[in-house]
């Protein structure tokens, strides 16, 4: 049974003082972490003061938004992955569609910070996506399972079973236009079916595969009934600590 996974990415957004505000706000708040596990991914400036949050309120874990894919050395600006283990970052969002639109990132990049991130006991939320363009051509379905192929090559079976899957078409991100829920159980039936080819049935029924793309309060019973959905990734709607804690406890709603 895979347990529903919830992580709000805060992107780059809030101060510190609203940061401790949500943080205050949420406890005691959030469901039993084997009912639904929940997570915030934060600006790594933040990672300090959600981690120490998490160590107290164990309903919650810290996610980074990002990290390098070296443990240390001479890269001015980026993070460390072993500095973020040892702070007690549980999960790590790599290959999210805006590092890919923004930054260039690569599938090939993207690959070598999996297995950093694997490296230092963390778990690697890889993201993939989809473009309104290619959605429009009928082909959207190879560009959705290549970079989860392309993110997961060298990695061994027991790896992978520590591994997230965000599925995240880029024209739903930020726009408030949701996928529906059949498009969304469709995507992600077809990236559980390529980690069947590539692990097999028993490990590709343990990784959790979760949905990004203006998810909010009222979207979320919907998309979390579909058989292949087993979290989801609220953006904007994750700032606001009273609509989080109404997403987190979408099985009470």
């Amino acid at each position: 049974m895979r347990t529903p996974f919830i992580v709000g990415n805060w992107k780059m957004n809030l101060t510190l003082h609203e940061v401790e505000e949500f943080l205050d706000a949420v406890k005691g708040n959030l469901p039993d972490p084997k009912d639904v596990e929940c997570a915030i991914a934060a600006s790594s400036i933040y990672m300090d003061v959600l981690t120490r949050f998490c160590k107290e309120e164990t309903n919650l874990k810290a996610a980074a938004q990002n990290c390098f894919y070296k443990d240390s050395g001479a890269y001015t600006g980026e993070v460390s992955p072993m500095a973020l283990a040892d702070m007690g970052v549980k999960y790590v969002m790599l290959g999210h569609s805006e590092r890919r639109k923004y930054f260039d990132e690569t599938n090939k990049m993207i690959n070598k910070k999996v297995k950093a991130v694997l490296a230092n006991n963390m778990v690697p939320i890889i993201c993939c996506d989809e473009t309104m363009a290619k959605r429009k051509t009928y082909d959207e379905m190879n560009w959705v399972v290549n970079p989860v192929i392309e993110a997961l090559k060298g990695i061994s079976e027991d790896d992978a079973k520590n591994v997230v899957i965000g599925y995240e078409p880029s024209w739903a991100i930020g726009t408030g236009k949701s996928a529906s829920g059949a498009e969304i159980q469709e995507a992600c039936f077809l990236i559980r079916e390529t980690l069947k080819d590539l692990y097999g049935d028993d490990i590709a029924n343990q990784i959790r595969i979760v949905y990004g793309g203006s998810v909010n309060a009222r979207n979320v019973s919907e998309i979390m009934s579909q058989d292949d959905v087993d979290g989801v990734l609220p953006g904007k709607s994750s700032l606001k600590a009273k609509e989080f804690i109404k997403i987190v406890n979408y099985q009470n709603n």
